[in-house]
């Protein structure tokens, strides 16, 4: 998981156009909290190598706009060795490199 995907689903459940009611700020806290101190949980980040995968995946997808963020996650995905992205977004087919599986297929 990246901090980027924390500020993501923070953003999602606490927005009232998304969410109605949406989670309070202390209920969405205290998700992310729970993830954080999970033993499995490994904290992904941008080292070196992010930006020259990142590039190479928003080129070979030919990302613009809004999907430079779901390039982004892609990318630190791939440069920190995830074989596959568990996902419920299915923009993230695009990104042909990285495998992804549904959480219905679970």
């Amino acid at each position: 998981m990246s901090t980027a995907c924390l500020y993501g689903f923070y953003s999602i459940v606490t927005s009232p156009k998304i969410y109605r009611p949406p989670s309070t700020s202390e209920q969405a806290m205290q998700q992310i909290d729970a993830w954080l101190g999970s033993p499995s949980l490994r904290l992904l980040s941008e080292g070196a190598q992010h930006w020259a995968v990142a590039r190479d995946v928003i080129h070979a997808a030919r990302v613009a706009g809004p999907m430079v963020h779901d390039a982004r996650i892609a990318a630190l995905c791939l440069a920190n060795g995830v074989s596959e992205l568990i996902t419920l977004d299915r923009d993230f087919s695009r990104f042909g490199e990285l495998p992804t599986v549904g959480l219905s297929e679970l």
